[in-house]
């Protein structure tokens, strides 16, 4: 590093300092998000570096973190994306292919998943002309059962892509049971679950393929961010290749003749000899991340210990001060598992002597920062009512989520502090109540 650079940086990292300093809580002043991003100043200079070297484009951060990454959640290949959302849909478009010949999932093929979820884990069946089947969830864990999931499978089910809720595993080792025993695809979206285990073992370990968000709401963040991970190398190629606009070639931006082959193959109808760095042999996108969002997901990877630790010890902490509150379902982790949390979710009971929404209400009014369980029930949604689908049971606890759930934050930037000026603000809330 040249002495002029590291300078620049030794005042990035003394800006960052002055730019951010420790402020006093102020109860019912100060906003206390459910969500977001924990920064320092080994993080600001990261990207202050990328950005002086001009990485701008994938490149050896890029590698440098898929390869840490996949280390991390042991599996064998990573690729980076530019969204959590798109590694969802590179993950599911990747089981379409025509490589996988017989087992290729084609329009029309259904793939079971839970109500209660995120859009974006659904909206890549829909977008590859395929059928979700929705099942309901379990209320104080908020993930599907593998009950549940058994019971959808029906003569067209091909895969299954559920998320592990809010951190909390779904009961992965029976469900990829399920998968393996009817031959169906498992994509594990873990976007809200880095560093969960169930039955000892990491989620998205268990699946064809695992997904994961570097949004600032997520366990790591680059500001915006994804990646698709698997052991199987023939998925990892065809996500590869949809990932890069869907050509053939796998030498990475600026390396020609990684195979000693370029001007030798012959593929489609093409003349022999044609550039392989112009064959597609996918219908794909460009859908890559940046070197300067790589460098930041590296400072980032190296504090996600930390991270994680600090979810569970705040969670414990929100867990044993709500505990017995009158009208409140409280969370409770999926047996045998132990979560890496997203957030703390609240359910107000239907008989409750207040709503969800008054509860809501006084919160946000108190600065405290509240969101719903995301979409609540999917099928309610202007979006997803003419589409194809095929409900298996009924949605109940869905439209219970819909109608009186919200969760509020667990992640590191909040304090002790802070922690017990929600737990006081819920408890006083109830009691005015007279329940």
């Amino acid at each position: 590093m040249s002495d002029r650079k590291e300078l620049v940086l030794e005042e990035v990292r003394k800006y960052h300092h002055e730019a951010s300093p420790v402020r006093e809580f102020v109860p019912g002043t100060t906003e206390i998000w459910p969500s977001g991003a924990v920064l320092d100043e080994t993080d600001r200079a990261a990207l202050v570096e990328a950005a002086l070297e001009m990485r701008i484009a994938a490149g050896r951060s890029s590698r440098k973190f898929e390869s840490a990454f996949a280390r991390r959640l042991k599996r064998r290949k990573a690729h980076l994306t530019n969204s959590g959302s798109s590694a969802n849909l590179l993950a599911v478009s990747a089981l379409t292919s025509h490589v996988l010949e017989d087992r290729r999932l084609k329009p029309g093929d259904e793939v079971i998943t839970v109500a209660a979820g995120f859009p974006t884990t659904v909206n890549p069946i829909l977008q590859n002309g395929l059928v979700p089947v929705f099942v309901d969830v379990d209320l104080t864990t908020c993930n599907a059962t593998a009950d549940r999931v058994a019971a959808a499978i029906g003569p067209k089910t091909r895969a299954i892509i559920i998320a592990h809720a809010l951190g909390n595993p779904f009961p992965v080792t029976e469900i990829a049971q399920l998968a393996e025993e009817h031959d169906l695809f498992l994509i594990e979206d873990n976007c809200d679950a880095v560093g969960s285990l169930y039955d000892g073992k990491l989620t998205g370990t268990f699946g064809d393929m695992t997904t994961v968000s570097f949004y600032p709401a997520h366990h790591l963040t680059m500001g915006e961010g994804g990646c698709v991970l698997t052991s199987n190398l023939g998925l990892a190629r065809i996500v590869e290749s949809l990932r890069d606009w869907g050509r053939d070639c796998w030498c990475e931006p600026g390396e020609n003749d990684k195979c000693l082959k370029r001007f030798q193959y012959q593929m489609g109808t093409l003349p022999a000899g044609y550039d392989h760095k112009y064959i597609f042999s996918h219908v794909g996108y460009n859908l890559k991340a940046t070197d300067i969002q790589a460098a930041l997901g590296l400072t980032q990877l190296a504090k996600l210990d930390d991270f994680i630790d600090a979810r569970k010890r705040n969670w414990r902490r929100l867990r044993d001060g709500l505990d017995g509150v009158p009208g409140l379902l409280l969370p409770e982790a999926t047996p045998r598992s132990d979560p890496s949390w997203f957030g703390f979710v609240l359910t107000v009971d239907p008989e409750a002597a207040y709503s969800r929404a008054e509860l809501v209400a006084f919160l946000e009014d108190r600065k405290i920062g509240t969101r719903r369980l995301f979409a609540g029930n999917l099928t309610r949604h202007p979006a997803y009512i003419d589409q194809p689908h095929r409900i298996v049971g009924e949605l109940t606890n869905s439209d219970i989520i819909t109608e009186h759930t919200f969760w509020i934050g667990v992640y590191p930037g909040l304090t002790d502090e802070m922690l017990d000026y929600v737990i006081a603000s819920i408890k006083e809330f109830v009691a005015a109540r007279g329940r």
